[in-house]
């Protein structure tokens, strides 16, 4: 069986990429793809890895795993999505380590599916919203308490994707950056549903309805439907023209007042962020999807 899993980062998604896939759930299920609700299986996957520790598996944990999570036997794909799953944002930088849990739980969710087709899904965001975001959702104290041993300038994606690497060498992994979601969804709800090619989908404007201005996504509906894209380049270039002219300002800028992160700093960790870019997409078993393929 097909496993898809959506593992985060945390504050990129917020489930909109599970609520557009499950838009699409009847079909789905049609084509022998289930997209369970999340009650079913997040904490249950969470707790049975933390019970693992180092041992084995049971021989039917597979199994047993599978009849809680979905109805169906004859699937041939589910899809599943938590942003949480690594660790819950006050966990982030333990140990002086970002994400140090990667490898670990990667590692166990392969243990629990060996022999099932797991590829894994993860969105990356700028470090500089990323920390402001996840470090509002703490409510610890200092920042620097937040950070421990680690240092703003010192985050890469890169370093958390290769112990995801890691701990599952077999197992793909298909990385885009949050910024890039909205030029991406409809891509995005395809490939983590593993939907037929020719198969309309819902939810394909979900996160454009929320950056785009009223006339700015009529514009956009009218052009694809007066001259459909063939590739999905030419519809990202398609989005992007709109999304210059058309877009809603404060829907798509990020408004940095952590006292901690000055402009020079902004500035340097931005310049890593997308230098680390080059690093993410020259990892083997890596997938880095860019809008305009570049």
């Amino acid at each position: 069986m097909q496993i898809a899993f959506h593992i985060g980062a945390n504050c990129t998604d917020e489930d909109r990429l599970l609520k557009s896939i499950l838009k699409n759930a009847d079909p789905l299920l049609k084509q022998g793809i289930a997209v369970p609700g999340p009650s079913r299986y997040r904490s249950l996957i969470r707790e049975t890895i933390q019970g693992l520790g180092q041992a084995d598996p049971a021989p039917d944990a597979r199994d047993i795993l599978l009849d809680a999570i979905v109805d169906n036997d004859e699937l041939r794909r589910v899809v599943l999505s938590n942003d949480n799953f690594i660790c819950i944002p006050k966990r982030i930088f333990d140990h002086g380590v970002f994400y140090p849990q990667a490898e670990h739980k990667v590692r166990g969710l392969r243990r629990l599916f060996p022999q099932d087709e797991i590829t894994l899904y993860l969105s990356i965001r700028n470090p500089v919203t990323f920390l402001q975001e996840t470090y509002k959702r703490t409510q610890t104290g200092d920042f620097q308490t937040y950070l421990g041993l680690l240092q703003p300038e010192d985050l890469r994606w890169s370093d958390m994707i290769k112990r995801i690497k890691s701990g599952a060498p077999d197992v793909p992994l298909v990385v885009w950056c949050n910024e890039d979601s909205p030029l991406l969804w409809d891509q995005l709800i395809r490939s983590v549903s593993g939907i037929s090619p020719d198969q309309g989908i819902a939810g394909g404007f979900d996160l454009l309805s929320h950056v785009l201005t009223a006339d700015g996504l009529k514009l956009l509906k009218a052009r694809l439907a007066e001259a459909p894209p063939q590739k999905d380049v030419d519809r990202h270039e398609m989005i992007a023209d709109i999304w210059e002219k058309h877009a809603i300002t404060d829907a798509v800028e990020d408004e940095i007042d952590l006292l901690e992160l000055p402009s020079d700093v902004v500035d340097r960790m931005t310049q890593t962020y997308e230098e680390d870019l080059n690093v993410i997409a020259a990892l083997p078993g890596v997938q880095l999807m860019l809008p305009f393929g570049a």
